[in-house]
């Protein structure tokens, strides 16, 4: 997979993810990118390395709800 398709996936599954959470939160979807981004589960999800863009949008979600709520054990385990 070429580094344009990762990016593109990375993009994608982040602005899924973002655009759920403000729906939930009923925050805009530019405070719920920034939020997003300052956390872990982006962290790793902007790391191709970590492999996570090749989950779901829903999976990534499941993970930051986890570690937004301080729950880290979930978050180790999704």
């Amino acid at each position: 997979m070429n580094d344009n398709i990762v990016e593109i996936c990375i993009e994608s599954i982040a602005a899924q993810v973002a655009d759920s959470y403000a729906e939930k939160q009923n925050v805009p979807v530019t405070e719920a990118l920034r939020l997003f981004m300052t956390t872990k589960t982006y962290e790793l999800l902007a790391s191709p390395k970590s492999f996570l863009y090749l989950e779901a949008a829903p999976y990534v979600e499941d993970m930051l709800e986890a570690e937004l709520s301080g729950d880290w054990e979930s978050w180790m385990e999704v």
